[in-house]
């Protein structure tokens, strides 16, 4: 009998629960793993200790004070050496990765994390793609290396291609930097002029699988899929994927040529994908050249539904179009998705896991392709994360009954208790005296499927208020980000091994394929930024909207920046220009643009409803800083205000300006926080305070702090003072 007396060395992800500097010449720990197995670590003269770090970030080593950081409930990984020694394995510690600097200040939850991370995302891509040149896209490539070099092919896809114009919009709305913005244009005017089939006769548009650029220029168009199983028909996901970087550009400029396309495949998907019968539910691909999806020639994938061709219409496109134009046939439509979702992919008689492809009729397909009887587990999530998004919208007792039955059953069956971290695909059933579900091919983990997990548990936690949700959305987000950033070249990992390292064979080893460019990624650091600051943490988040003249409809540019729980959003503050603005309504989360053929550039505050009060460092540019201060400075609410000074005080700084039109009062607390901060600054740094009322500037006048600063009424003013 096997009884591993072997050393081998393996990860470990748990919770610290007793810490002993006397036991051994180093000290041991306890470590308890999410399935509460308890394992006993051993230190040695070896173990180095890192902080976890996010992309762009130095290495932080914490191998000196790793033992005053080993304090009860801190969540970590330790990668070590069983040895079995004594029937018993011992297990010594090599390299321990902390997420916290203390048992609940998790570095990836802090307001900035997921911006920052995006941000370095898109200057990837962008390196990838343009070689920090002009962005031409006719140097697009979908197949992309490990350190982000193109791969020796001339094919532009379609879907990839759309999905990496979702990053650059994406980064736009979080950063308003210009670039991403133009990336994302530019892409959208190739991808139209190049990949788009204008049936306007038919009233529909649909779009080619690719396009292959010659080394003439010449390019050579390829209609139907080439793709394995999807071979020479047209797959529903392609034509929902070619609308990811379309929709969430619209939701940006609103640009009425974006909106005219995504109706018309709309169109294209009611018309031909639809099953218009009582069956309902929408068909997984039609012939190239009759539009049906009855044609023989579609072979096994002839008259099929799968989860592709139903579900991934709402995190796609559909959620973005709907926050876009608040549309009732758009809401209607999301509806009708999620209840045949609801009512067909449920198989819990036979199953933990749901049914992902069907017949016609619904009747199970378990032979089709590599699926067989097999389950993705990202897609299981990815049901939970959606649901409760659409119950938000339009509630009802069975998204939420369904979305927490996933929730509870998938931790068990289809995440790593051990190392943490999610699994690729498995088989739906067990064998006779099997306990485990067997994984189909290995036991790594997709970068895309840790993002369901997170996304769904975050949504859950912010949602229901459930701490069990909220301690597998930590689990889920620091295996993410503790394994799969790359911290050398760039960009995210495809796959990693069950034990974090990763995985660098084959299709796997690149940062571009058919199967990875830009979305999911950049779709987990927008909405885990969204989950976090907004739901969680009541932090606020600032959205950046650049849209065309006259493009939204009766110039109401909408902000909603998910389908959050209604009321849980307002709001704070806005600037066109870089100027307040106070034409928007705070709970519907509406902006009321100018008539104006002027370039707008729009930067919205959202804030949780229980924060009363908001610090904005709204730019820090040629030595001047100007932070916006909005509600009632209290005792309690001192601490956003003196992270926004921290930011400030990292830079050289010659003035700080004070924005308080929107500061209704300020406590004592307050005041000391400037005062200090004054202080720290230096007497070559002005604070200039603008547009106080009354009875701020009578405390400002009762701590004789008026002696320190320049009041002003008006914000212009700061212009014309030389300093």
């Amino acid at each position: 009998m096997n009884n591993n007396s072997f050393p081998f060395s393996d990860l470990i992800a748990g919770y610290v629960t007793r810490f002993d500097l006397q036991k051994g010449p180093y000290g041991t720990f306890a470590l308890k793993t999410s399935n509460g197995k308890e394992f006993e670590v051993t230190l040695t003269s070896m173990t180095d200790a890192e902080l976890v770090r996010n992309l762009g970030e130095p290495y932080y080593d914490c191998t000196p004070q790793m033992r005053v950081m080993l304090v009860p409930n801190c969540y970590l990984f330790v990668y070590g050496i069983f040895y079995h020694e004594m029937d018993r394995h011992k297990y010594e510690a090599k390299h321990i990765v902390f997420l916290s600097r203390d048992e609940n200040d998790y570095v990836f939850e802090k307001q900035d994390w997921w911006i920052n991370q995006v941000r370095c995302l898109a200057n990837f891509y962008l390196k990838a793609q343009f070689e920090d040149g002009e962005i031409d896209y006719s140097k697009y490539r979908t197949n992309i290396g490990l350190i982000g070099t193109k791969e020796i092919s001339n094919r532009q896809e379609t879907d990839t291609l759309s999905r990496v114009i979702y990053g650059f919009a994406t980064a736009y709305l979080m950063t308003g930097e210009d670039r991403y913005l133009e990336a994302a244009e530019k892409g959208i005017e190739y991808l139209r002029e190049n990949m788009r089939f204008l049936a306007e006769g038919e009233g529909i548009c649909y779009w080619y699988h690719a396009v292959d650029v010659m080394p003439d220029g010449r390019k050579q168009k390829i209609f139907s899929s080439e793709f394995g199983d999807d071979y020479d028909a047209i797959p529903a996901y392609e034509q929902i994927y070619a609308l990811v970087g379309p929709t969430q550009t619209y939701r940006v400029t609103g640009d009425p040529d974006i909106i005219d396309d995504i109706k018309l495949t709309v169109n294209l998907f009611k018309r031909y994908f639809l099953d218009k019968t009582d069956k309902g539910g929408f068909f997984s691909h039609i012939d190239p050249i009759t539009l049906s999806p009855y044609s023989e020639t579609l072979g096994h994938n002839r008259a099929k539904k799968n989860w592709n061709s139903v579900g991934d219409h709402a995190p796609a496109y559909l959620i973005n179009l709907w926050l876009a134009t608040g549309c009732d046939e758009y809401a209607d439509l999301l509806e009708y998705t999620f209840d045949t979702i609801e009512k067909h992919f449920p198989d819990y008689e036979h199953s933990p896991f749901v049914q992902e492809r069907f017949y016609e009729d619904w009747s199970h397909d378990t032979t089709w392709g590599w699926q067989q009887n097999r389950a993705v587990v990202g897609h299981n999530l990815k049901i939970s994360w959606n649901l409760m998004r659409m119950h938000h919208l339009k509630p009802k007792e069975k998204y939420v009954a369904l979305a927490e039955k996933i929730a509870d059953i998938m931790p068990k069956v289809a995440s790593d208790q051990q190392r943490g971290g999610w699994y690729d695909v498995v088989e739906r059933i067990l064998e006779s005296g099997q306990e485990i579900h067997r994984f189909v091919w290995h036991d790594r983990k997709a970068w895309w499927q840790q993002e369901q997990a997170i996304l769904a548990y975050l949504i859950l936690a912010g949602s229901l208020g459930k701490s069990e949700y909220h301690k597998l959305a930590r689990e889920s987000a620091a295996f993410y980000n503790a394994w799969f950033l790359d911290y050398a070249a760039g960009g995210i990992y495809f796959n990693v091994l069950a034990n974090g390292h990763p995985y660098l064979l084959g299709n796997e080893r690149g940062k571009g394929s058919h199967s990875m460019s830009g979305y999911h990624a950049f779709e987990l650091a927008y909405l885990a930024c969204v989950y976090t600051n907004l739901l969680l943490t009541k932090k606020p988040m600032d959205l950046y909207f650049k849209p065309k003249p006259g493009a939204f409809k009766d110039n109401i540019l909408r902000v909603a920046p998910d389908i959050l729980p209604p009321g849980s959003v307002r709001i704070g503050e806005v600037w066109i220009n870089r100027q307040p603005y106070y034409d928007f309504d705070t709970e519907n989360l509406t902006v009321k643009l100018p008539c104006t053929q002027d370039e707008l550039k729009v930067r919205v505050r959202l804030i949780p409803t229980q924060v009363l009060f908001d610090a904005t460092l709204l730019e820090l540019t040629e030595g001047t800083a100007k932070i916006s201060l909005s509600g009632l400075l209290h005792a309690d609410a001192v601490r956003s205000l003196q992270e926004e000074l921290e930011r400030v005080m990292t830079q050289p700084v010659k003035r700080l300006v004070l924005l308080v039109q929107n500061l209704k009062c300020i406590s004592n607390a307050g005041l000391r926080v400037l005062i200090l901060a004054k202080q720290k600054l230096g007497a070559n740094v002005d604070i200039y305070v603008v547009g106080a009322n009354d009875y701020v500037l009578h405390f400002f006048k009762n701590s004789a702090f008026c002696d320190s600063i320049i009041v002003l009424d008006r914000y212009e003013a700061v212009e014309m003072v030389s300093v």
